[in-house]
């Protein structure tokens, strides 16, 4: 299957304030975004893509002179793939208070000239971001989706469309995803959380105004959230019990398992490239997400605005955080709406990482879906 190839960033500027849930609103900001394909003549085959906590707009392609970074679901979309360009239009955003170019913590605060928003950037939420993206699809003059997906957080925002805008979208793909999270997946978001406030650099979340950069936190940060996205059964399979120097050295500081090499290997990276305060709001819009809270607790009558979309869930056996019971409680309360909705409950031994990766049963499910949606494009 053939890669897209070269691609190119674009942004769309706002002047109207986006109302926030918390009563606080965005003004003057910007979105970037990505496209692939061709939007057909009726505007029909438009496919909306929403990132997870760390990634971006870039899903799919790479940039000039960067052959080597594709994007983050480049197996998924592209000519060919299960989200076929040479039929549908897949579009990318990057969501507000993200560090990938959208307006967020580090760009200008318009109220204080000279200085980045750092803390001050409001606290955006999942339903926030859907409502950026539906004014970025004004703008580019789509009234309705054929599909919104989706995979962990950005399957959260798959599955807010169907509520806010239910009317725009026909078809919502939720993968490896959640209707709330559970405590203890609040709970690791805390921890994370606090290592980066207490880092020294942090300075309030105005770090940028020092000079500073809160690598220890945001290295901690990424090493609790990186066991979590992996199961057990990788983790043995990958490192074991492996020595990095191949005998023990005896000491409590220094790294003596491979596993550990692995972790702070992928937090440095993650340091390097990552916005603290990005990571605070990201985190924060997961642990707020619960459509069933506004309908006093049942999430059967949460789901009512979405009689009219259609939905495919598909989750990962060994993915504990976002384990396959929390798929089916959506499907549960779909199916007791009378909601057309089709459910895969893929055997994968990745964890909750399994939605990025290459499995054929997994890939399979979604092209069989995806042609459905662009026959029905068509």
């Amino acid at each position: 299957m053939a890669s897209i190839g070269v691609v190119t960033p674009q942004s769309m500027h706002f002047d109207a304030p986006l109302p926030l849930r918390s009563g606080a609103a965005l003004r003057d900001y910007t979105l970037v975004y990505e496209t692939y394909g061709t939007l057909n003549a009726a505007r029909s085959n438009a496919v909306l893509v929403c990132h997870a906590l760390n990634a971006s707009h870039h899903v799919a392609g790479h940039y000039a002179g960067q052959a080597q970074d594709a994007g983050w679901w480049d197996n998924l979309v592209g000519p060919g793939k299960p989200l076929d360009t040479d039929l549908l239009y897949v579009i990318g955003v990057n969501n507000p208070g993200s560090c990938f170019g959208s307006t967020g913590p580090m760009s200008p605060n318009p109220d204080a000239p000279g200085q980045p928003y750092g803390a001050d950037f409001p606290v955006v939420t999942v339903e926030d971001w859907v409502d950026a993206q539906a004014r970025l699809l004004d703008g580019l003059g789509i009234t309705q989706l054929a599909a919104v997906i989706g995979g962990s957080l950005g399957g959260m925002q798959a599955l807010a469309w169907t509520l806010r805008h239910p009317q725009r979208v026909r078809h919502c793909v939720a993968v490896a995803t959640a209707p709330s999270l559970s405590a203890e997946n609040i709970a690791f978001n805390e921890v994370a959380r606090r290592a980066i406030v207490t880092d020294p650099d942090f300075h309030g979340g105005h770090y940028q105004r020092h000079g500073a950069v809160p690598k220890r936190g945001l290295r901690l940060a990424r090493m609790i959230g990186h066991i979590t996205y992996l199961s057990d059964d990788v983790m043995n399979t990958k490192f074991g019990r492996a020595l990095r120097n191949g005998e023990l050295s005896f000491s409590t500081q220094d790294v003596e398992f491979q596993i550990e090499s692995y972790l702070r290997h992928q937090a440095d990276k993650f340091a390097e490239y990552f916005d603290a305060n990005t990571y605070l709001l990201i985190t924060r819009a997961l642990d707020y997400f619960d459509p069933a809270r506004e309908a006093g607790g049942d999430l059967v009558r949460a789901f009512a605005p979405a009689l009219n979309n259609r939905f495919l869930l598909v989750s990962f056996s060994t993915d504990w955080r976002f384990a396959p019971a929390r798929s089916r409680e959506i499907v549960k309360a779909l199916v007791d709406n009378r909601i057309d909705v089709s459910y895969a409950e893929i055997d994968a031994p990745h964890g909750h990482d399994a939605f990025l990766l290459d499995d054929a049963r997994y890939h399979g499910v979604l092209r069989a879906y995806f042609e459905r949606v662009a026959a029905e494009s068509r």
